[in-house]
């Protein structure tokens, strides 16, 4: 049932020792969430992932497919979607360009075609024609989103979604992240804003200082979110 297995990696940023043996499986269908302070490692993980910054050590296995140290473009191509912190959507492109630019189609996955996107995003329909730039940081998000999905993936990893919105959005954009699950969309969700993995994660991972401190699954998490708080998320 694990999607994505990451077994022991180490990650390094020159002489900087970030990961420092993370482990972690990805259950098919669920969403994972990696929680953590600023530094911890969060980030890194994903790139490690992605191919971006390759691991020193370790093992990542996606779909029983070997894809340590494997180009990102190659990463993608198998089913990996990356949703990275600040958007990074083309700000002179309008949502429709930003949309085409990603939309892939593969005959053995499910197909978020444009039509199944409006269901989730309708706001990106009448949004179609305006560019990057002009949408507001909650619509900004939604379309990184929404151009990952059009990747049509088996995995989605999704970096701070949160990072920069109001509470009322953040609360509005969990909601869409538990209707996408469930359309068996499988994630992988960094955050720091514990309250929104708690409302959609079925799994969660502590990191501190590039280790894996806590694993478990979100109703252990709750009976213990006061102590687990406390020891490794409080500034």
């Amino acid at each position: 049932m694990e999607l994505l297995e990451v077994t022991d990696i180490h990650t390094y940023y020159g002489k900087s020792y970030i990961l420092q043996g993370i482990t972690l499986n990805v259950p098919r269908m669920k969403i994972s969430s990696l929680l953590g302070r600023n530094g911890a490692g969060k980030t890194t993980t994903i790139k490690s992932i992605m191919g971006l910054v390759p691991p020193n050590k370790g093992k990542i296995v996606f779909r029983g497919t070997d894809i340590t140290g494997m180009p990102t473009f190659k990463v993608a191509r198998l089913g990996i979607s990356h949703v990275p912190e600040g958007r990074h959507i083309f700000p002179h492109l309008s949502v429709g360009e930003n949309l085409a630019v990603s939309q892939r189609q593969y005959k053995d996955r499910s197909k978020w075609d444009l039509e199944r996107i409006f269901k989730f995003f309708p706001i990106l329909q009448t949004r179609w024609n305006q560019k990057g730039r002009q949408l507001s940081g909650g619509e900004q998000q939604m379309l990184a989103l929404a151009r990952g999905l059009a990747m049509n993936p088996d995995l989605l990893l999704l970096d701070e979604p949160s990072q920069g919105l109001a509470p009322l959005l953040v609360k509005q954009f969990s909601g869409v992240m538990k209707d996408l699950k469930g359309e068996q969309v499988t994630m992988l969700l960094v955050e720091q804003n514990m309250k929104m993995a708690e409302a959609v994660a079925d799994n969660i991972f502590i990191i501190v200082k590039g280790r894996i401190v806590y694993e478990g699954d979100i109703d252990d998490f709750k009976s213990r979110e006061e102590e687990l708080r406390t020891k490794f998320l409080s500034v």
